[in-house]
């Protein structure tokens, strides 16, 4: 059985034992959330849309953490324009408990 869930704007697909990277939550390490944006459900039957708007995903916070380092650099040709910058994602890691369908 798996799941589409919709958070920080995207979307994943969880099975109940996944663990994945979100886009920040608040919500401290060991603590219980739940994903009410739940967009297909897929078990014996197919749910999508309005048929799977009462189902829930719940995960447990695992960790929160930084991504790997981006480098954006900009330059504009002939006028000495440089200009060098980095940036670290942050994300909250859950692993997926139950798919409430």
């Amino acid at each position: 059985m798996y799941a589409i869930i919709a958070t920080g704007g995207k979307q994943y697909k969880v099975a109940e034992g996944d663990v994945i990277r979100v886009e920040k939550l608040n919500a401290e390490t060991g603590s219980e959330i739940t994903f009410d944006q739940v967009l297909a459900v897929s078990g014996e039957t197919f749910r999508a849309g309005a048929d799977a708007a009462g189902a829930t995903v719940t995960a447990t916070v695992t960790g929160q953490g930084r991504g790997k380092k981006v480098i954006v650099y900009k330059y504009k040709r002939k006028t000495g324009y440089h200009k060098k910058n980095g940036h670290r994602q942050a994300y909250t890691q859950v692993k997926i408990d139950k798919i409430n369908a």
